[in-house]
């Protein structure tokens, strides 16, 4: 048990003991005033109703307190399992949207590479065919009488 809820209970039980050990004076006939009329009743039984009303208007007031701060609590959890529930989808959106991003990149990267290596092959085959045209005119050049350079 709570401490609170202990003590409460430790409380009530005292009252009780003291109204049961002093039943004959709670129960003695006194006259009573009202303000506007007078009568006669106990005035300790006349007590103990008014504390007991007021107990359980408290217990009353303190049950409803509690439903309703249960019920607000609820409506919050509600709306935060919405709110990340959206927010879960969001982010999974953003992820696919990312991959698909990175998917056409990667895509046009490709391209962009194999364009670069055909560009490259054909620059290396025009050099090979440059470098061979030379070295044929050269050869030719060396096997011609020295007379003939003119």
């Amino acid at each position: 048990m709570r401490t609170r809820t202990l003590l409460a209970l430790l409380f009530v039980v005292s009252i009780f003991a003291f109204a049961i050990l002093n039943w004959p004076a709670f129960n003695a006939s006194t006259s009573l005033s009202l303000g506007f009329f007078s009568f006669e009743a106990p005035l300790g039984l006349v007590m103990l109703g008014l504390m007991a009303a007021m107990t359980l208007g408290f217990a009353v007031y303190m049950a409803t307190w509690q439903a309703t701060v249960l019920l607000e609590t609820r409506r919050h959890t509600r709306e935060l399992r919405t709110q990340r529930t959206l927010a879960d989808q969001a982010e999974a959106s953003r992820f696919t949207e990312l991959r698909g991003v990175m998917h056409l990149e990667f895509e046009t990267l490709a391209q962009r590479l194999s364009q670069s290596q055909e560009a490259l092959r054909t620059e290396v085959h025009e050099s090979v065919n440059s470098l061979a045209a030379m070295l044929g005119e050269i050869d030719d050049r060396s096997r011609r009488p020295r007379g003939d350079l003119a």
